[in-house]
Formats: structure tokens, C-alpha cells, sequence
């Protein structure tokens, strides 16, 4: 990214602070902006659909509720929302070592984050809510729900042969335009 336009970001992106925090219902643009790598981070380290949507839920909730108390000190906001995020995905993981340990939970903190990985996956989310409503449908069942063929099929009314065509073309299309976004 050249330097002019990181500097239009940073500035953008300040001015959607100050408006947010001068009128909380401009929140919105913050989330819209954020949801996506906020999600990708919390989901590559919870590895449960529920528990990372109520936890990206509970970081942009405490993100509303403390943004009075945010100062812009040139880090990007989303580095923020990522430490409320990693405390977060902490606080889960004590909570659930006092219930039953599980080889599920996050790393300790002071893992290094893969923010390679997490700016990939937040990437792939926004495409594949980008897709075609049918191909997005077959893609959600099939990769995020782990739903069969046979079961998506029938679910959409469908043949198999109809869901896997969808799946496909959803898959060549994020594979092309994952591939254009790398190079």
C-alpha cells in the first residue's frame, strides 16, 4: 500500500473514531469496517463458530462501551479491537480451563499473532459474503456448517449434481480472486 493512501486510510479511519465517539450510533461504520478481520482473528484461534461469534459480539460490545477512552495514537484501530479481542479469547480459555480443560484452547498470551493469516482468512470471509446468494448458501453449509452434498441438496431443494456445480464455481471464483489479491 503506498504511503498516500495509508495516509487517506489513517485519516478516514480517525475521523470514523472521532464521529463514533461524539455520537455512538456511528459505531456502525467502525464494526462494518472491522467485522470481518475482527472474526477471522478470534476464529482461527477458538475453532467454534458459536463461541467466535459470541466473542466477536463481546469485543465490538466492550470496544463500544470504552471507545470514550480510546486515543489515537497512529496504530490502526483494528489493533484495538485485536487486544480486546486476544484478552477475550483469555478470559474464555481460564473460564473454560476451570470447567474442563480442552486441547481446543487458544495459544498463552504473548503468542506471536499471524497477522498474515488473519488479514488471509478476513479476506476470504469478505469474498465468500461477496458470492452469489446460492453459492454463498452451498458454500456456509458445506465449510462453515459441515453439512454433506446430500444434506445441502435437500435442504436447498436441489439436485446433488446442482450443489456441487455451485460449489465449484463458488471455489474457482474465490480461488481466482484470492489469487489476484496476493499478487
Amino acid at each position: 500500500m503506498s504511503a498516500a493512501k495509508t495516509a487517506h486510510t489513517d485519516a478516514d479511519e480517525r475521523l470514523l473514531i472521532e464521529a463514533a465517539q461524539k455520537d455512538p450510533s456511528r459505531f456502525g461504520d467502525l464494526y462494518e469496517v472491522n467485522f470481518a478481520r475482527v472474526y477471522a482473528f478470534i476464529a482461527s484461534r477458538v475453532h467454534d463458530r458459536d463461541a467466535a461469534q459470541d466473542l466477536t459480539s463481546d469485543v465490538f460490545h466492550k470496544a463500544l462501551a470504552n471507545l470514550s477512552r480510546f486515543e489515537w495514537r497512529g496504530a490502526p484501530f483494528a489493533a484495538w479491537l485485536l487486544r480486546i479481542a486476544a484478552n477475550a479469547i483469555t478470559d474464555r480459555a481460564k473460564r473454560t480451563a476451570r470447567e474442563v480443560p480442552s486441547p481446543d484452547d487458544p495459544p498463552e498470551p504473548g503468542t506471536e499473532t499471524d497477522m498474515t493469516a488473519v488479514e488471509h482468512r478476513a479476506e476470504l470471509i469478505r469474498l465468500v459474503e461477496q458470492l452469489p446468494a446460492d453459492q454463498r448458501r452451498v458454500i456456509v453449509a458445506r465449510f462453515v456448517d459441515e453439512r454433506s452434498i446430500h444434506e445441502i441438496a435437500q435442504q436447498l431443494g436441489r439436485t446433488e449434481g446442482a450443489v456441487k456445480q455451485l460449489q465449484f464455481r463458488a471455489l474457482e471464483k474465490l480461488r481466482s480472486q484470492m489469487e489476484g489479491a496476493s499478487a
